[in-house]
C-alpha cells in the first residue's frame, strides 16, 4: 500500500463526509463510526430516540456511495417474505404455469432495516442468513446478494412501547452499535433553518462500489503488532466474569462478548489506523473502537438492569483496568 493509496483513499472518504455533512447537521462522531463499519464490511446498528436523523444519515450514505438502496419499514405485521422475496405463480400467453422469484428489497446494496426491534422475533430472523452468509435461501434455492451488501439498521431504546428485543444471536451479527445523541442546542437551530427553509442538499454521488472494495482492501492491508492483538484479546476476555475480572464485570454482568467481538475490534481500528493515516494498529485505535464494538455483546444479569447499569459503563471499567497492560 503506498503513500499514494493512501492519501487517495483519504481524500475519497472526506468528500463522502462534506457530502453527508449538507444534508445531516452535526452527528460527526456517529458518521465517523458508520464509515468504519462501511469500510470494514461489516452492518451497523443505530439506536436512538425517534427524529434524531437515522434514517436520513442511511440514506444520504447510501446515495453518496452511489449504491442501491432499499429501506424496508419494520412492523409487527410484517412478515420474512416481504424481506427476502418469495415465489409467484406465472400464467404465460399458452396458459403454462410456473413459479417465478419476485426479489425482496434486501436485494440492494444498502437495506435500511427501520426501527428493526419493531417486528416480531421470526421476522428480525428472516435477516439472518442475508447478515452472515450474503445470500437468500427461497424455494430451494440460494441467491447471492449484491456485493457490497451492508444492512444498516436502526432500533428504538427498548424502554419505548412496541419494541421487541434482538435476539443475542442477532445483535453479534451486527458489526458495531452506534448510540445517536440527542442534538445540542446550537444543532437543533441549524435543523429547523435547514428543514424549513429553501431547497434541500443535493447529495453527489462521490464513490462507487469498486472505490469502497479498494478501501476495504487497504484497511485489511493495515499492520497488526503483537503486542496490540494481545491488548485487544486481553479485552475481550476481560468482559466475562471470573476470578481476574473487574469488579463491575462480576457484579453485573451476565455473559460477555464472543469471537466476533475481537474480530470486530481489530476491523474497526484497522479502519480508524487507515483513515489517521497511519500504516500499523496502536492502542489507541482498539480503546476508539472499543464501546461501539463491544456494547450489544455484553449482557447485564437482573442486578445490572435493575440498577439501571449500561455495558458503556461496563467496558469503560475494563478500559481504566488494563491501561497497564500497554507496553
Amino acid at each position: 500500500m503506498t503513500q499514494h493509496a493512501v492519501e487517495e483513499c483519504l481524500s475519497r472518504v472526506e468528500r463522502v463526509r462534506q457530502e453527508i455533512g449538507k444534508v445531516l447537521v452535526g452527528q460527526k462522531d456517529v458518521v465517523e463510526q458508520l464509515l468504519w463499519a462501511v469500510f470494514a464490511g461489516g452492518h451497523a446498528l443505530l439506536e436512538g430516540v425517534p427524529g434524531l436523523g437515522k434514517t436520513l444519515l442511511v440514506k444520504t450514505l447510501a446515495q453518496a456511495f452511489e449504491l442501491s438502496f432499499q429501506r424496508i419499514q419494520f412492523t409487527p405485521d410484517l412478515m420474512p417474505t416481504d424481506i427476502t422475496g418469495t415465489n409467484i405463480l406465472r400464467v404465460d400467453e399458452t396458459g403454462r404455469q410456473s413459479f417465478q422469484f419476485q426479489p425482496g428489497p434486501v436485494f440492494a446494496h444498502v437495506v435500511l432495516a427501520d426501527e428493526i426491534n419493531r417486528a416480531t422475533p421470526k421476522t428480525q430472523s428472516a435477516l439472518l442468513e442475508a447478515m452472515q452468509e450474503r445470500t437468500v435461501s427461497a424455494g430451494g434455492i440460494t441467491r447471492p446478494l449484491p456485493e457490497p451488501f451492508f444492512v444498516l439498521a436502526t432500533q428504538n431504546p427498548l424502554e419505548q412501547e412496541g419494541t421487541y428485543p434482538l435476539p443475542e444471536a442477532q445483535m453479534d451479527r451486527f458489526l458495531i452499535k452506534i448510540d445517536v445523541p440527542f442534538p445540542s442546542e446550537d444543532e437543533l437551530r441549524e435543523i429547523v433553518l435547514r428543514t424549513t427553509a429553501g431547497q434541500p442538499a443535493a447529495v453527489e454521488k462521490v464513490a462507487s462500489a469498486r472505490e469502497i472494495a479498494d478501501i476495504q482492501q487497504a484497511a485489511r492491508d493495515i499492520l497488526v503488532a503483537d503486542p496490540v492483538l494481545r491488548y485487544a484479546v486481553k479485552l475481550l476476555l476481560a468482559t466475562h466474569p471470573g476470578e481476574r475480572a473487574v469488579e463491575s464485570v462480576n457484579r453485573y454482568v451476565r455473559s460477555g462478548a464472543g469471537p466476533r467481538g475481537v474480530q470486530a475490534m481489530v476491523a474497526l481500528a484497522k479502519v480508524r489506523a487507515l483513515l489517521s493515516g497511519r500504516y500499523n494498529l496502536a492502542y489507541e485505535d482498539i480503546d476508539a473502537v472499543a464501546l461501539p464494538a463491544l456494547r450489544h455483546r455484553v449482557f447485564l444479569n437482573f442486578e445490572g438492569e435493575a440498577n439501571g447499569i449500561r455495558p458503556d459503563r461496563i467496558i469503560g471499567d475494563i478500559l481504566a483496568a488494563l491501561e497497564k497492560e500497554k507496553a
